[in-house]
């Protein structure tokens, strides 16, 4: 989500001491340039596994195209969504408007690894334009590297995005 930089080269939080130690790779912080193919990082390989194997044959075909898809953001433990939250609200000056780019642990995609943010821009170009072949869809207008895996996509295509998180009724329980 928006702890990244659109061009999708990795993490721009930095490592950061929480009450249960350091935000780190194993709570999904991903480095520049990660493969959707590289499970040695949890980001990639606590995704799950229908969304993976999605992401990596749509990363096959953009790659066939001169295309590289690098995972800026996959799954993230509940205390760095935490971290990224709390940041969000500095950021933006209150929780209305951080809400509008991170969700809370309970409530994002990233954590139950349902969702997975790329880049860099050509990559974000490619998936808008051949995503929904592969049930990969942009869930939010505001977040063009944000994909979240829509089966039903393949055949009836892709809904229309909501424009921002705020509106995603699946977060409002």
């Amino acid at each position: 989500m928006h702890d990244r930089d659109p061009g999708g080269e990795g993490a721009t939080t930095t490592t950061t001491a929480t009450a249960d130690g350091i935000i780190d790779t194993s709570d999904g912080v991903l480095p520049a340039g990660v493969s959707v193919r590289d499970d040695s990082y949890p980001g990639v390989a606590r995704l799950a596994p229908d969304l993976l194997e999605a992401l990596r044959l749509a990363a096959a075909d953009a790659g066939a195209d001169g295309v590289a898809v690098h995972v800026t953001s996959g799954w993230r433990s509940a205390e760095y969504q935490d971290q990224l939250l709390r940041e969000a609200i500095v950021e933006h000056g209150s929780a209305a408007e951080a809400a509008r780019w991170v969700a809370t642990a309970e409530t994002s995609a990233h954590v139950s690894g349902d969702a997975v943010d790329i880049g860099p821009y050509d990559a974000i170009s490619w998936m808008q334009q051949h995503g929904e072949g592969y049930g990969l869809c942009q869930i939010y207008g505001n977040e063009a590297w944000h994909y979240e895996l829509v089966p039903e996509a393949v055949d009836e295509g892709c809904p229309p995005p909501y424009t921002d998180p705020t509106q995603d009724p699946r977060l409002h329980g």
